[in-house]
């Protein structure tokens, strides 16, 4: 009998672990992957060239980084690593990849999803000039180019990528002009019965937070975003915000890194038919699955990391094994039931470690309704908050595709990664009705731009 095909989808810690537990089953599984290297976001890789110790690359999470890229790297030939591939498709129980100008449908007995997450994005004046970045991407610049997106920089937002990054730009020797963080301390205090299921990461972030008031950084919390001022041909010159006792202050910049937590990359397990269900603590939906990463979905589809649900990389490890060994079950094939418990256990840990910092830094979501009418929603389309509300006066839509039929928003390159919560929030305030009940933007194939001449792969 021909072997079964387990495609992974994803090579941060999710994909890596889930790598090694079906290669270690004795099966070959096909990887895909878009970066050029294994580790996903969080343990991105250097380039060849650079020579940065992993201390000052990952920090705290220096040893589980090498742990991952060594584990990765011992695999060799037990998979069929296909780097610099896009996924961009998932239908008719056949995964479609792009890379270069091929194209290839690959048929699956079993498919588990590790794509990992983005940043959550809430706009604001004068987020669309030229000096903006998200965290992710201030991040990538400063370990994948070892740069500074600005000579002076705010962080602006909220969760603890925001101090991870903040940090991480001091050590290199950035100047960070301040960092703001839109949730109070009040929250965070309220939050710490979950975070205390984790005691060595919550340790972890007040360190980071103490290193940032060690170097002199101004962090603020409990602010409220006013804007982003600069022009568009010279770019960012500084950020406002408003203080808890109603006090605004000023800090110059010439860039700014902003984000509110992450959000799961689900695009594929919507095209894959997964089901969807409204979480209410983090005001998204989120893909169904079971304990194991089973989801809920017409074919043998698994998810781990946090393209299922945010939970952190520590997390995704422990998610990535408890998928492979839930589809190799599935598969007929022997698989270490103590184990599973075991993981499971684990992931619970990080689920309650979870809830506990979506309470600590919320989604700021009652900054949609606040949002003047000329602010730009939809960045990749130019679409504005009044055009939004227009739409839903004039048509009466009120639900997010009807809006996206009618604006356009979310219809841009980044297909509504990051307008669409936050459209989500506009539509909902606008109409006085719940979030929950302004739907979610669909996912439709291709999920990213393809090249014009793309063929069949030879």
């Amino acid at each position: 009998m021909a072997e079964p095909r387990v495609i992974i989808v994803g090579a941060g810690p999710a994909g890596v672990r889930a790598a090694e537990t079906v290669a270690a089953a004795g099966l070959t599984p096909i990887v895909i992957d878009e970066g050029r290297r294994a580790g996903g976001q969080i343990y991105r890789r250097q380039p060849d060239n650079f020579r940065r110790p992993y201390g000052d690359l990952y920090g705290t999470e220096a040893e589980r980084a090498k742990a991952v890229h060594d584990g990765f790297d011992a695999l060799g030939d037990s998979i069929d690593y296909r780097a610099e591939t896009l996924v961009w498709n998932i239908a008719d129980g056949h995964v479609w990849t792009a890379s270069g100008k091929a194209q290839e449908a690959l048929p699956y007995d079993a498919l588990i999803l590790c794509t990992g997450a983005t940043d959550r994005l809430m706009p604001m004046a004068g987020w669309d000039l030229p000096g903006t970045y998200s965290l992710g991407g201030s991040q990538v610049a400063l370990k994948a180019q070892a740069v500074s997106i600005g000579s002076q920089v705010v962080f602006l937002g909220t969760g603890p990528l925001l101090y991870l990054v903040a940090s991480q730009y001091i050590k290199a020797g950035a100047r960070v002009a301040a960092v703001l963080d839109t949730s109070s301390f009040t929250a965070r205090i309220t939050a710490l019965p979950d975070l205390l299921a984790l005691p060595s990461v919550l340790w972890n972030g007040i360190a980071l937070t103490r290193a940032i008031k060690a170097a002199g950084v101004p962090l603020l919390t409990g602010v409220t975003p006013v804007a982003i001022q600069g022009d568009a041909k010279t770019g960012v010159t500084g950020v406002t915000v408003r203080l808890g006792n109603g006090e605004e202050r000023h800090f110059a910049a010439d860039a700014v890194a902003m984000g509110y937590h992450l959000r799961p990359e689900t695009q594929l397990a919507d095209l894959a038919r997964c089901t969807f269900a409204f979480d209410k603590l983090t005001r998204q939906y989120l893909p169904v699955r079971d304990e194991d990463g089973r989801a809920d979905a017409p074919t043998p589809l698994y998810l781990a990391g946090d393209g299922a649900k945010v939970l952190g990389a520590r997390s995704a490890e422990a998610s990535g094994r408890l998928a492979a060994l839930a589809a190799l079950s599935d598969l007929g094939l022997p698989v270490d039931k103590g184990a599973m418990i075991m993981l499971r256990r684990e992931v619970g840990r990080y689920g309650r470690f979870s809830r506990g910092l979506a309470k600590a830094f919320p989604w700021p979501h009652q900054q949609a309704a606040a949002l003047a009418d000329d602010t730009i929603l939809c960045r990749c389309e130019c679409v504005t908050v009044g055009d939004v509300r227009r739409t839903m006066d004039v048509t009466g839509a009120a639900e997010t595709n009807r809006t996206k039929a009618f604006s356009r928003v979310g219809m841009g390159r980044c297909q509504g990664r990051y307008c669409g919560h936050a459209a989500a929030e506009v539509i909902a305030a606008h109409g006085d009705f719940p979030v929950a009940d302004a739907g979610r933007l669909r996912g439709q194939a291709p999920v990213k731009p393809l090249p014009i001449a793309i063929g069949e792969a030879e």
